[in-house]
């Protein structure tokens, strides 16, 4: 399969499945965001990566709610007009990037208030 047919079937998926989350009614899935969805070659798996806001109590029942709508989820891929031979299984997974880069930037803020602190005191120092 071609790198270019896996990047259509990927980012359709996650079109659809940023549509379809939206949809669900299932009290343990939050605000949910698609991040990326990567797809076999073969288009028999799909692992989707999402990211949602809240403790890590409530991210693990967000992954557990999407996985137990797994079925309705396909269903409804289908529905919707998908027309791929196999509908991947779908594989949900916690993607902590976006906070991970949160604590990346306030580290290098903190370093840089620290050095205008340093940078001030030295100017201020009459040596």
């Amino acid at each position: 399969m071609t790198g270019y047919r896996l990047e259509r079937v990927s980012g359709l998926l996650k079109e659809v499945l940023g549509e379809i989350i939206t949809d669900l009614k299932d009290p343990r899935i939050g605000f949910v965001s698609i991040l990326d969805v990567k797809v076999s070659p073969d288009l028999r798996h799909a692992r989707v990566c999402v990211s949602s806001f809240g403790a890590d109590a409530d991210r693990k029942s967000t992954i557990d709610g999407l996985t137990s709508a797994k079925g309705f989820i396909k269903r409804e891929i289908t529905a919707r007009g998908v027309s791929l031979r196999h509908i991947p299984d779908l594989n949900f997974v916690y993607d902590d990037s976006i906070e991970y880069s949160t604590q990346i930037m306030d580290l290098i803020n903190k370093a840089n208030e620290s050095d205008r602190k340093l940078a001030k005191n030295h100017e201020s120092d009459p040596a």
